[in-house]
């Protein structure tokens, strides 16, 4: 039986990089890490590329985690990728302070689209990370239909 999801996963072009902006700005801390040397032919399959090396780091920040990868033959991404092309097209982080939230994020590089939209408790605003990668900002709203509690 499927339990739900564990953690989202996303390539960066530099782990140190990586690590600056999702942990020194949005709070996440390092909880396990590996480096996965080229020539492991599992890996390579199980990735389904040619040469699987890479570093990797899963971060925490509450219940929530996200795993970073830094590929050795990292190929770059299109920074302006549409949401509406078929993968993922977004990680939604959950605030109790937007606008002050928003306002930190900027400064941290992240340009946001248009204005917190929609009305409190519920707003939400989209931008992207310094790798080009989506992000919502979203209003904690414990009492709304997708509602959960943070520690």
């Amino acid at each position: 039986m499927i339990l739900g999801v564990h953690h989202a996963a996303i390539a960066v072009p530099n782990m140190q990089a990586g690590l600056d902006f999702y942990c020194d700005v949005l709070g996440f801390t390092v909880c396990s890490e590996a480096t996965l040397p080229s020539g492991i032919d599992v890996l390579a399959r199980a990735f389904g590329l040619d040469d699987a090396g890479c570093k990797v780091r899963m971060i925490q920040k509450g219940g929530s985690f996200l795993e970073l990868f830094e590929f050795d033959t990292a190929l770059e991404g299109d920074p302006a990728r549409p949401v509406n092309q078929t993968g993922l097209t977004h990680i939604a982080v959950a605030s109790d302070e937007p606008d002050a939230d928003r306002k930190m994020l900027e400064e941290a590089g992240v340009v946001f689209n248009a204005p917190l939209f929609g009305a409190s408790p519920s707003r939400f605003a989209y931008g992207r990370d310094p790798f080009g990668n989506v992000i919502e900002l979203l209003e904690h709203n414990p009492n709304g239909t997708a509602g959960r509690r943070f520690e």
